[in-house]
């Protein structure tokens, strides 16, 4: 025998459930497959309150065996199905993937026989989610493998009702929805045949008590309007279950017509129990197809992820030391450049500090020196220049060498460095560039010098006063040219002395500027290879360190390109794996939507 097309596509369907890991929805549909495949055909009967299907249920099987009454309603599912001899037991049901199951299950459900005009008042009394009632009835119509569902009627879509109904409908081939004719279809009806239909495509309403409705033909048109305004290919059966009964116990069979049953069984024989192929294709591509979609979900997901997804981590590190490598590339150059022109400007600033202190130096030596005897002085201006010197040497290397730590900083977070820079430099032989003051050649001014100076001033004096009192009459040398003598001898002295006193002063500067231009030549040299010292241990050492710091970071690059391209591989292979996946995925999807197109249907019906 030939194995339907619906029956291949479920298996399928399983088989990629279990290639996907999903054995809960695997189990769901091989626990559905078990009950598709059976001679059994279940068809629940479901609507809100007090509608009528407890009723109804009883009318299709000429039996009182569901409670019906306005102050009694359907506690847990009742199903009816054929037997040789009335038989009924109350079954605690198997919890299945949270789902109650009525009809086959793996393990063994605890059945309680008991008589069947009681399975109604019994099943009212447990009141236990866990438990359903079963039938079995030797009536003609249920001989089929006709299995009738009476659920409890569904307060809320939320209500604890809706889910054990809903429940049933997982295994349901078809469904009678059951709304009574005292008024049109509510929207909370409609919006649960739209749920039905999704799990079960196969709904017919049923439109009960007619016989209380006169309007109820009108009632009807307005159902089937709304049904096709809302998108819903839904029958309207119009029924009277009381008239049905009615008929059955009197056997009238044109009232048996008037009840509307007559349709109403028809559909069951040659819609449902007829056309067990045909239902078996559309609830299989409805249930399927929700499985596959669920199944494609996150794999649509994944290979979107995979195809666009963000860049790993291993890359971003990748791309991070490419852009740290071309930025130390950068600042390289611009650090040494930087080093050059920072380090000529400090030269410059620290030869020009150093030449306005010395040429302060020097005039303060020449305003001393303009009022001072060397003679007498010497020593204690020496102590004087020489400590100005030193002083002025430690303040100017002491500049120089904060102005190279604020370079090194500058630099080191020009390069963007963590590492101490080396140490600028040591005062060591600061004083060596001092030197010796050499004084001036002083000249003693000797008692013989100045008996000579006052004979050679005193000479014109005496001559000239004696030239002058000849003339008065008296000799050359009188008291009057030798006072004169005398006085112009005495000023000679003293105006060597002052020309003395001069020159040493001239001397004393002399040696003054003579060896502050010293100590600037011999200071400012060293100084000047100072900075250029420092220059080189700092171009040294920031380019050792940005060295380091390159090879670092390119191995870091090189490791990181490594795992990247190891990632993108692997994302590729993923990629192309997801792609097949979702291709065969697809492809089924495709054999499912086919299940329920015309063709295939007109094929069920061959078959």
């Amino acid at each position: 025998m030939r194995t339907p097309p619906w029956l291949t596509v479920l298996d399928d369907t399983i088989a990629a459930c279990i290639t996907h890991h999903r054995t809960d929805l695997a189990g769901r549909l091989e626990r559905r497959r078990a009950l598709m495949v059976g001679p059994r055909m279940c068809v629940p009967v479901i609507g809100e309150l007090n509608q009528g299907k407890s009723q109804l249920v009883n009318a299709l099987v000429n039996a009182p065996i569901c409670a019906v009454g306005d102050d009694i309603t359907t506690m847990t599912p009742t199903a009816i199905e054929h037997a040789d001899v009335p038989t009924a037991a109350l079954v605690t049901d198997v919890p299945t993937a949270g789902r109650r199951a009525i009809g086959p299950a793996d393990a063994e459900p605890a059945r309680i026989p008991v008589p069947v005009e009681d399975v109604a008042k019994q099943a009212l009394a447990s009141r236990r989610n866990d438990v359903h009632a079963e039938i079995g009835l030797p009536r003609d119509l249920l001989s089929g493998g006709l299995v009738l569902v009476d659920t409890p009627g569904i307060g809320g879509l939320g209500s604890m009702r809706a889910a054990s109904t809903f429940a049933v409908l997982a295994n349901a081939d078809a469904v009678l929805m059951i709304s009574d004719a005292t008024c049109e279809l509510c929207p909370s009806e409609l919006e649960l045949i739209k749920k039905v239909a999704k799990v079960c495509p196969a709904v017919t309403v049923v439109l009960t008590k007619i016989d209380i409705v006169p309007r109820w033909r009108r009632v009807a048109e307005r159902n089937r309007a709304r049904l096709a305004a809302a998108g819903l290919e839904v029958n309207v059966i119009p029924v009277s279950a009381t008239v049905r009964l009615t008929a059955a116990r009197t056997g009238d069979q044109a009232l048996n017509e008037e009840s509307g049953f007559v349709e109403l069984v028809r559909w069951l024989r040659q819609d449902v129990l007829a056309q067990g192929d045909v239902l078996a294709s559309r609830n299989t591509a409805v249930l399927t197809g929700a499985v596959t979609q669920q199944l494609l979900t996150p794999l649509s997901q994944a290979l979107a992820q995979a195809k666009e997804g963000q860049l790993s981590e291993a890359h971003a590190q990748y791309r991070a030391a490419q852009h740290r490598l071309d930025e130390l590339r950068r600042r390289s150059s611009r650090w040494q450049t930087m080093l050059g022109d920072e380090v000529a400007d400090l030269i410059s600033d620290v030869e020009f500090d150093l030449r306005e202190r010395t040429r302060k130096i020097i005039r303060v030596a020449e305003e001393y020196f303009d009022v001072a005897d060397p003679a007498k002085t010497w020593d204690e201006f020496e102590f004087w220049l020489c400590d100005t010197l030193a002083e002025t040497a430690e303040v100017n290397f002491s500049w120089l060498v904060e102005r190279f730590q604020w370079l090194s900083t500058k630099i080191a977070r020009q390069v963007a460095l963590d590492e101490a820079v080396p140490d600028a430099a040591d005062a060591d032989g600061l004083l060596d560039h001092i030197g010796d003051l050499r004084p001036p050649r002083i000249e003693k001014f000797t008692v013989g010098q100045q008996l000579f100076i006052g004979l050679r001033g005193s000479y014109g004096g005496l001559l000239m006063f004696g030239l002058a009192t000849t003339l008065a009459g008296l000799p050359l040398i009188n008291p009057i040219s030798l006072g004169a003598g005398a006085a112009f001898g005495a000023k000679s002295i003293w105006d060597e002395r002052g020309s003395r006193l001069k020159r040493r002063q001239a001397m004393a500067k002399t040696a003054a500027q003579r060896h502050v231009d010293d100590f600037f030549l011999s200071y400012g040299k060293e100084s000047r290879d100072t900075a250029r010292l420092i220059q080189r241990r700092l171009r040294d050492h920031f380019s050792a360190v940005v060295e380091k710091l390159q090879s670092g970071i390119a191995e870091r690059a090189a490791e990181a390109k490594r795992v990247a391209e190891a990632e993108l591989a692997e994302r590729r292979r993923r990629s192309l794996e997801i792609s097949r996946e979702v291709e065969r995925l697809v492809i089924l999807h495709k054999r499912i939507q086919a299940l329920v197109t015309p063709s295939a249907q007109r094929r069920g019906l061959t078959a």
